[in-house]
């Protein structure tokens, strides 16, 4: 249920604090959902959760303002639901339906606005925090628990509420898929797009990209637009990655979806990692239920396969080497993008990879990416069959270290793999332990580095 009142509002966040209140000290605090977007695994957790069962709604939409007040667990498939009803939407929409606002918030969020908007924290303008202590903490911009919550996953507290500014929108998304042959034409469209809006004297609205091979990379140019006409449906039979050359190859690469449409183009096949379950195989297809294709599924699918092993023991019959899960974002300055893609095709060589531009429109602790400059986020989600290494992850190790030679930076939703000291400098340890201190004196959450390296 989407929606929620104010009532309604106050005695969830009652009834999470209570449920705060029963854990014992000392006992790890997870919040008690069935769902979540981390690739990262942790070590099994024993008794109660955070009840946060009552904190999935819109609570209100104001127009007049352009703004919203949103629950933190709820997703952005109920808040753009609520928000296209009145034609508008977050200025950064996540690719994939389930992800919730608090999630993105205190995780890493990113969409093809994020050239012009930033990361989905830097459009809230109010958030309400249920910290260490057990107090749920109003916070605003510049207050040092605001600026310290984004990327902090958890180790800082919980948002309950959150404002966020809302953009307006009209039905359709006009699409232009351009292709480049090398990285480097690629980066210099992304660098007009940013400094003008616009490329070949159309107003660009969204922007991301695929990179198929070294010699195969598009943008997707989005126009949003109430110019009626014809629109694509990509959760039905066809795929929407793979219309991308299609149409590119057919002509000018153009194309139309509806804007709620547009917004979920990534999600039926969470990408194109629908391919693992045999879910794009035309035949799979027509029997695959409609309502089963979306990432929730198949990320369910993949934990089951995670939890019985069923690829590895297929792996093992077969007599293939063992698997490394190679899922991971990471940003890079887009003057290093062809650097890094040919560094990732030699030493990873994994294709087709996700290309989405952001600016980020100030400093932010835990995350500090420059304020102003370009970055690109690729994104790479599948195994790699390394040998018996696998366990200790010799290629996320290795990007890791190219990504920060690179000037870069690596969002922590997956694995990650760093010495304490190296994990302090880059994600502002010294600063998020100053703030853990004062709003979580007893020490009852999980650092960030136990969290994201050791766990737990």
């Amino acid at each position: 249920m989407a929606g929620r009142t104010w009532e309604d509002h106050e005695r969830a966040v009652e009834r999470l604090r209570a449920s705060y209140a029963a854990i014992p000290p000392g006992q790890p605090v997870r919040l008690a959902k069935r769902t979540s977007n981390l690739f990262r695994p942790r070590s099994e957790a024993a008794g109660p959760g955070l009840d946060v069962s009552e904190l999935c709604g819109v609570l209100e939409v104001d127009p007049g303002v352009g703004t919203a007040d949103v629950q933190g667990m709820c997703t952005y498939e109920d808040l753009v639901r609520a928000t296209l009803a009145h034609a508008l939407v977050p200025l950064v929409v996540p690719q994939l339906r389930t992800i919730t606002l608090g999630g993105a918030v205190t995780g890493l969020g990113i969409e093809s606005t994020s050239f012009r908007h930033g990361l989905p924290h830097e459009s809230v303008v109010e958030m309400d925090v249920l910290t260490g202590a057990g107090e749920v903490v109003t916070t605003h911009p510049g207050d040092e628990l605001f600026d310290a919550f984004p990327n902090s996953y958890g180790s800082l507290g919980y948002a309950t509420r959150l404002r966020i500014r809302l953009a307006p929108v009209p039905a359709y998304a006009a699409l232009r898929h351009v292709r480049f042959d090398d990285a480097q034409r690629l980066a210099a469209a992304v660098a007009e797009v940013v400094a003008t809006g616009g490329l070949d004297g159309t107003r660009v609205d969204g922007l991301d990209g695929v990179a198929f091979a070294p010699d195969e990379l598009y943008l997707t140019l989005a126009t949003w637009t109430d110019e009626p006409g014809p629109t694509s449906d990509y959760t039905g039979q066809q795929v929407y990655y793979r219309s991308i050359r299609e149409r590119a190859a057919g002509g000018e690469g153009r194309d139309r979806l509806s804007v709620h449409d547009y917004l979920w183009r990534w999600d039926t096949d969470w990408f194109w990692c629908s391919r693992a379950f045999g879910a794009q195989h035309p035949l799979v297809r027509r029997v695959w239920p409609r309502r089963w294709r979306r990432s929730d599924v198949y990320h369910r699918l993949l934990a089951l396969d995670s939890r019985f092993g069923v690829a590895e023991r297929l792996d093992r019959r077969a007599g293939r080497a063992l698997r490394e899960k190679v899922v991971q974002d990471v940003e890079v300055p887009l003057a290093r993008l062809g650097e890094f893609l040919a560094w990732f095709d030699e030493r990873v060589g994994m294709r087709p990879v996700w290309l989405c531009p952001l600016v980020a429109q100030r400093a932010w602790p835990a995350y500090p990416l420059e304020p102003g400059e370009v970055y690109v986020n690729v994104g790479f989600w599948g195994t790699i069959h390394v040998g018996p290494t696998a366990p200790d992850g010799p290629t996320n190790r290795a990007i890791e270290e190219k990504v920060h030679a690179l000037g870069g930076h690596k969002s922590l939703y997956s694995e990650a793999f760093y010495d304490r000291e190296t994990f302090d400098r880059l994600y502002g340890g010294e600063q998020l332990r100053a703030v853990k201190a004062r709003h979580d004196p007893d020490d009852r959450l999980s650092s960030l580095y136990d969290k994201a390296v050791r766990r737990t």
